[in-house]
C-alpha cells in the first residue's frame, strides 16, 4: 500500500529566510512616502507602539506622536489598574526574575477602574496627540465606549488569536459590526494570520487588522501551545485578503504586521510583503522614554493555570527619536527604522507603500550570512 501522509505541510518564511530584490529604477529616500492610514486618520511613520505596559505609557504615546506614529496604551493594563501604576512597575522592574512571573499575576488580577480608563486617555488627549487603547475581545464591549466618551480616537480589539466567528457556551461573542456602529471610531483587531480569517473580519467593517501569534521577544505562546505562523507568509496570507477585499468592494483596510521584528530590515520585507505598517513592542522597551526602564513583559500574563508572557530584560539601546529616525550609532539595524524603509523604498523606485507593496522578493536563506564571516565573529 502506498504511503500517504496524514497531513501536507507547505512552506512558510520569517523574516530572516527572504530578501527584497532592488527595482529597476531608483529614486531618492527623501522622494518616498511612508505615511500610513487607519480609517481618517494619517501617520507619517507606519509604525505602532504594542499595548504592553512595559512599552507604551500616556507619556510614551504623547511621544510616539510626536516622531509621527502611534503608541497603544493597554486599555486593561497597570495604568488603568491602579491609582500609581509607576510603584507596580518599579517592582516589576526590580524583582529577581524567580519571582516575578507570580507577581505579574498577582498584580494584572486586580481589577480594572472604568474611570482610570477616561484619565488616561485625556493624559495623552491634553498634548493634542491621537489617542489609542487596546482591549481584549472579552472586555470590549464593556469598557471601550468609556474611552471613547473621554475622547479615544482608534480603538484596539487584541488577542493572542482572533476570528470573526468564536464559539463560547457562556456568553454572546463580540460582533465586530455591531461593536463598529456603537462606537462610531476606526477599530483596529488582530491578531490572525490566514487568508480566510483576515477575509471574513474585513467582512464586518474593520479599519485595520494585526498580523501575528506568537512572534514578539516578551510572548511565549508558540512555545506554550505550539500556534503561530512565521511573519513574512502571515503578511502575505493577510495582504492578499486584503487586497481582495480591496478589489470587490473598493474599501481600504490597513494591514499591520504585528511583532517579530528587531531591525529596519525586518520592518522593510513586512511592508514588501504587503503590510501597511508595523506594530513593535521590545523595540520601543529598549527606548530611554520607555515606562519599562529596559525591561519588557507580554500581555498574556493574568491566566493562573497557563501564563504565557514573561519578564525579558532587553536593554536600553537610545532615544525613541534615535529608534525611528536617528541618526544611527549602531550598525545593526536597530536604530533609523523609518530612515531604512525610506532607503529601501528608493532602492526600489517605489514612491509610496502601496508602491512598495508590488516590489519582487525571493527566497533567501543566505541573505544575513552570506560574505558576513567576519561580522559574525565579531
Amino acid at each position: 500500500m502506498a504511503r500517504r501522509l496524514l497531513k501536507e505541510l507547505e512552506r512558510s518564511y520569517g523574516f530572516d529566510e527572504v530578501a527584497i530584490v532592488p527595482g529597476d529604477v531608483t529614486i531618492n529616500p527623501e522622494m518616498t512616502s511612508t505615511q500610513m492610514s487607519i480609517g481618517q486618520y494619517s501617520f507619517e511613520a507606519p509604525v505602532m507602539a504594542s499595548a504592553m505596559d512595559g512599552s507604551v505609557s500616556p507619556r510614551f504615546a504623547t511621544l510616539m506622536h510626536d516622531m509621527g506614529g502611534l503608541g497603544v496604551l493597554n486599555g486593561e493594563g497597570l495604568y488603568t489598574r491602579y491609582e500609581d501604576p509607576y510603584s507596580v512597575l518599579e517592582e516589576i522592574i526590580s524583582m529577581d526574575q524567580g519571582e516575578v512571573t507570580e507577581y505579574l499575576q498577582e498584580v494584572y488580577g486586580q481589577p480594572v477602574q472604568d474611570h482610570l480608563i477616561g484619565e488616561r486617555v485625556q493624559e495623552i488627549k491634553k498634548s493634542g496627540s491621537i489617542a489609542a487603547i487596546a482591549f481584549t475581545p472579552q472586555t470590549t464591549k464593556q469598557l471601550s465606549p468609556l474611552a471613547v466618551e473621554a475622547g479615544a480616537d482608534i480603538i484596539v480589539v487584541q488577542s493572542t488569536v482572533t476570528t470573526a466567528r468564536h464559539m463560547s457556551r457562556s456568553y454572546r461573542g463580540l460582533i465586530f459590526a455591531e461593536l463598529i456602529e456603537s462606537l462610531d471610531v476606526p477599530v483596529v483587531v488582530g491578531n490572525c494570520v490566514s487568508y480566510n480569517v483576515a477575509s471574513e473580519l474585513m467582512e464586518t467593517g474593520i479599519d485595520a487588522i494585526l498580523v501575528g501569534v506568537g512572534p514578539g521577544a516578551a510572548c511565549t505562546t508558540r512555545e506554550v501551545t505550539g500556534v503561530g505562523v512565521p511573519q513574512v507568509t502571515a503578511t502575505l496570507e493577510c495582504a492578499a485578503a486584503r487586497e481582495d477585499y480591496f478589489q470587490r468592494t473598493g474599501r481600504y483596510v490597513s494591514v499591520i504586521t504585528d511583532g517579530g521584528l528587531r531591525t529596519g530590515g525586518d520592518v522593510c520585507k513586512a511592508l514588501a510583503s504587503g503590510a501597511d505598517g508595523v506594530m513593535l513592542g521590545t523595540p520601543f522597551a529598549q527606548a530611554a522614554e520607555a515606562p519599562g526602564r529596559g525591561f519588557n513583559w507580554g500581555m498574556a500574563n493574568a491566566h493562573p493555570e497557563l501564563p504565557r508572557g514573561t519578564r525579558i530584560n532587553v536593554g536600553t539601546k537610545g532615544s525613541l527619536k534615535q529608534l525611528m529616525h536617528g541618526p544611527s550609532s549602531v550598525t545593526n539595524g536597530t536604530q533609523n527604522l523609518v530612515g531604512a524603509l525610506r532607503v529601501a523604498m528608493g532602492m526600489c523606485g517605489a514612491y509610496t507603500v502601496r508602491d512598495f507593496h508590488k516590489t519582487e522578493m525571493v527566497v533567501a536563506p543566505a541573505i544575513k550570512t552570506e560574505g558576513k564571516h567576519y561580522q559574525m565573529l565579531g
